[in-house]
C-alpha cells in the first residue's frame, strides 16, 4: 500500500535534508590537519633533536582572538594564559619525551604567494617540580609556534617556544620572551 505524502510534510522532509546537507558541508569545511616537523635546539640546547606532532581538530575564531587580547590587555601574560586555560581545546602537541598537551588556540593564514601560517599559543603544562621549588620558569606560563607551510617542497620552516611569555617593549609592542632559545622546526609534513 502506498502512503501520499502531503504538501507540508513534502515541504519539513526537505527542509530537513537541506539542513543535513548544509550541516555535513559545515564538518567537512573544517578538515583536521595534522603537521610533523622535526625541533632542532638552538644555542644551550644545540644539537638536540626532538620530533613535534601537532593534531588540529579545528581552528579558532576571531572572537577568541579578541578575547585573549582582552585578557592580555588587562592582566598581562598571566591574564592571557588564565584565558587560555578556560577556551575549548582546538588540538594537541606531542614533544619527543612527553605525553603532550592541549593547544588551546590555533590560527591559519594564507599569504598571496601561496605561503600558509600557522600560529598556535597556549598555556603549557607546570611540572611537578617546577611548582615544587617556585623555579623562575613559572613566570614563563606559555607554549607557542609558528609554522610556515611553502608552496615550495622542502622550503617549509617555523619556531617552537615552549617556555615563553608575552611582554611589551619599550615601544610598546607585543614582543615574545622565551626562558630558553626557541628550537627551529624543521622536515615539516602536513596531512589532513
Amino acid at each position: 500500500m502506498r502512503k501520499k505524502i502531503n504538501r507540508s510534510s513534502g515541504i519539513a522532509i526537505i527542509a530537513i535534508a537541506a539542513i543535513v546537507l548544509i550541516a555535513n558541508l559545515e564538518a567537512n569545511a573544517q578538515k583536521s590537519e595534522f603537521v610533523q616537523a622535526t625541533a632542532m635546539g638552538t644555542s644551550t640546547q644545540l644539537g638536540r633533536v626532538v620530533n613535534v606532532d601537532l593534531g588540529i581538530g579545528s581552528y579558532s575564531t576571531v572572537d577568541e582572538r579578541n578575547a585573549l587580547l582582552q585578557a592580555f590587555s588587562e592582566k598581562g601574560s598571566e591574564g592571557l594564559a588564565n584565558a587560555l586555560d578556560k577556551m575549548k581545546s582546538k588540538g594537541y602537541i606531542a614533544i619527543t619525551g612527553t605525553l603532550g598537551f592541549d593547544v588551546n588556540f590555533i590560527r591559519s593564514f594564507n599569504l598571496p604567494d601561496g605561503t600558509r601560517i600557522i600560529r598556535f599559543v597556549t598555556d603549557r603544562p607546570i611540572r611537578f617540580g617546577e611548582a615544587w621549588s617556585s623555579s623562575r620558569t613559572l613566570d614563563y606560563t606559555l607554549s607557542m609556534g609558528e609554522i610556515i607551510i611553502s608552496k615550495e617542497k622542502g622550503k617549509s620552516t617555523g619556531k617552537l617556544y615552549p617556555v615563553a611569555r608575552f611582554t611589551l617593549d619599550k615601544e610598546n609592542e607585543l614582543t615574545v620572551e622565551t626562558f630558553q632559545n626557541p628550537w627551529n622546526l624543521t622536515n615539516i609534513r602536513v596531512r589532513n
